[in-house]
C-alpha cells in the first residue's frame, strides 16, 4: 500500500532526522569510548563512561529504533518496497544488524555507567569491555555511513521477487 504524499513526507522526515542523529550520538559515544580507553585521569575516565551510558540509552537506542521503524515504514509505503530493491533490502539487513548489535551492548555500557560512579575503578579495569564498546562503537558508525551511502546512491538492481513484480502483466492489458 503506497502511503499519501503528506503522509511520506512526514515520515521521510522522520526518518532522515533520526537516522542523521544516529550517526552523530553514534560518534559522539566513540569519542567518549576512546577517551574512556585511551585515559589516563581516573576521574575522567570514569565520567566519561557515566555519559556514555546516558548517551546510549537516552540518545542511541531511541534514535536507531526510531530510524529502524521508520525505515521499515518508508520501505513497505512507497514504491521502492522492502524486497524489490537490493539497496532497500542490504540497508535493512545492516540496519537490523545494527539494532541486535546495540541491544547486546547496551548491559556492558550500562555495567560500566554504574561501576564508573563507584570511587574504586581505576582506568585499568574492564580494559576488555571498554575495548569493545570502542570497535562496536566504530563498526557501527561504519555500518550507518554505508547505509546513508545507500540511500544517496540508490545502485540499480532488483531482486527477482522485485524484477517479477515489475514485469507481471498488469489488469486490463492484453
Amino acid at each position: 500500500m503506497i502511503m499519501p504524499q503528506g503522509i511520506r513526507k512526514v515520515a521521510l522526515v522522520v526518518h532522515v532526522v533520526s537516522s542523521v542523529g544516529s550517526l552523530g550520538a553514534v560518534a559522539a559515544f566513540l569519542a567518549l569510548a576512546i577517551i574512556g580507553l585511551a585515559g589516563q585521569d581516573d576521574r575522567l575516565v570514569r565520567s566519561t563512561y557515566v555519559a556514555a551510558d546516558v548517551i546510549a540509552r537516552v540518545v542511541i537506542v531511541p534514535l536507531v529504533m526510531a530510524s529502524f521503524l521508520s525505515g521499515l515504514v518508508q520501505s513497505l509505503g512507497t514504491t521502492w518496497g522492502l524486497f524489490r530493491h537490493y539497496w532497500v533490502l542490504v540497508k535493512f539487513l545492516l540496519n537490523l544488524l545494527v539494532v541486535v548489535v546495540l541491544l547486546l551492548q547496551v548491559k556492558g555500557i550500562v555495567y560500566l555507567g554504574v561501576a564508573s560512579l563507584e570511587s574504586t575503578m581505576s582506568n585499568s579495569d574492564q580494559l576488555d569491555l571498554r575495548r569493545s564498546l570502542v570497535i562496536h562503537a566504530a563498526g557501527g558508525l561504519v555500518v550507518l555511513l554505508v547505509t546513508t551511502a545507500l540511500s544517496v546512491y540508490k545502485p540499480r538492481g532488483m531482486t527477482r521477487y522485485g524484477w517479477r513484480r515489475h514485469h507481471r502483466p498488469r489488469p486490463g492489458s492484453s
